[in-house]
C-alpha cells in the first residue's frame, strides 16, 4: 500500500506531521551566496577555540574553559556598556546612561547564575586536569580589571601582572587614567547644582575611590525629598544596585572556589579562597551606604 505525497502542510495539523515540522516555502535554505547565522557570528572560530590540554582529555576541562570564555565575553559586554554609560554621563545624558547600567545588571545576574554551572566539577573531577592550568588564573583577566577600574577599584600595582601584554595594557592604563563612572556622575550632579566639593572634583582620578565623608550630606539632601531629587536619586539607586550585584558575584566566586579547592592556594599564586574573602571589603560607592544611617526613622 502506498501513500500519496502531499504538498507541504496538508494533513498536518498547525504545521506538524509525523512529529517534524514543515518548513515553510519562504525560508531560505541557499546560503552560498548569503549572510548566514553562522557566518555573521564567526562560529567556526567561536567554536573552535575551546581546547582542552590535559592529555588524555578529561572530559570536565571543556566545562571549565567554556565557564571562563563566556564569563569573559559578557564581561567585553559590561565594559562596553559601563564606558558608555561614563560617556553620557560626562554628556549630560543621564536616562541613556541608566539604560546602559539597567543592561549591566542583568548582566550581572547572568554571570552569577553561572557559577551554579561550574559548582557541578566535583573535587576529585577538578583535580585530574588542575595541574595542566600551570598559573594561568582568572586573576590575570583584564577584563575584569578593567571593570573594577571604571567602577572605581583602581590599583596601578595591577598593571605589573599585564606588561606582557601590551593590547591588555593599553587598555588597563586608559580605564586606570579615565574618570571612573562615580566620578562623572559627581561631575553632572555639580553641574546640576549640588555642592560636590572641588577637592572631589579634582581629584587624582588614578587612584582607587575612598569615602568622602563630606559627600553624605549631599546625598542625605537627596534621599530626604525623593521627588524634588528624583533623577539623582534614582540614579544612586541604581548604582547600589550594581554593587550589590557585584558583591553577590564576589561571593559566589569565593563559594564556587571554595567548595572545589578548599583552602588550596590559587594556580596564578594567591592565597586562594583567602583572597577573594578579601575582596568583599572593597566597595565602589560607599558614601551611597554611609547615607542610610542618615535618613530619619
Amino acid at each position: 500500500m502506498t501513500t500519496e505525497p502531499t504538498e507541504p502542510g496538508e494533513g498536518a495539523v498547525d504545521g506538524v506531521e509525523a512529529n517534524t515540522r514543515t518548513i515553510e516555502a519562504s525560508v531560505v535554505t541557499d546560503f552560498s551566496d548569503r549572510m548566514s547565522y553562522g557566518g555573521y557570528l564567526d562560529l567556526p572560530t567561536l567554536l573552535s577555540a575551546q581546547r582542552p590540554i590535559s592529555r588524555p582529555e578529561h572530559h570536565d576541562e571543556l566545562l571549565f574553559i567554556i565557564q571562563h570564555q563566556t564569563t569573559e565575553l559578557w564581561l567585553k559586554l559590561v565594559l562596553h556598556e559601563l564606558e558608555t554609560a561614563r560617556d553620557l554621563l560626562r554628556a549630560d545624558e543621564l536616562a541613556r546612561a541608566l539604560k546602559c547600567i539597567a543592561r549591566v545588571k542583568h548582566i550581572q545576574k547572568t554571570l552569577t547564575e553561572q557559577w551554579s554551572v561550574l559548582a557541578t566539577l566535583t573535587p576529585a573531577e577538578y583535580a585530574q586536569f588542575r595541574g595542566v592550568l600551570g598559573n594561568a588564573s582568572g586573576f590575570q583577566s583584564y577584563q575584569y580589571r578593567a571593570v573594577e577600574f571604571v567602577l572605581g577599584n583602581k590599583n596601578a600595582k595591577m598593571m605589573q601582572v599585564f606588561e606582557s601584554d601590551a593590547a591588555a595594557s593599553a587598555i588597563l592604563r586608559h580605564a586606570l587614567e579615565s574618570p571612573s563612572l562615580y566620578d562623572e556622575f559627581l561631575r553632572l550632579l555639580a553641574r546640576a547644582g549640588y555642592p560636590i566639593p572641588a577637592s572631589i572634583l579634582e581629584r587624582d582620578v588614578t587612584e582607587a575611590w575612598t569615602f568622602a565623608p563630606e559627600l553624605v550630606p549631599v546625598f542625605a539632601k537627596i534621599y530626604a525629598d525623593t521627588s524634588e531629587h528624583w533623577a539623582a536619586y534614582e540614579t544612586c539607586e541604581e548604582l547600589v544596585d550594581l554593587e550589590d550585584n557585584f558583591q553577590l558575584w564576589r561571593f559566589r566566586h569565593l563559594k564556587t572556589v571554595e567548595r572545589i579547592i578548599g583552602g588550596k592556594t590559587g594556580t596564578g599564586g594567591s592565597s586562594g579562597a583567602t583572597f577573594l574573602r578579601r575582596a568583599l571589603d572593597l566597595t565602589f560607592f560607599p558614601e551611597l551606604y554611609a547615607v542610610r544611617t542618615e535618613i530619619p526613622g
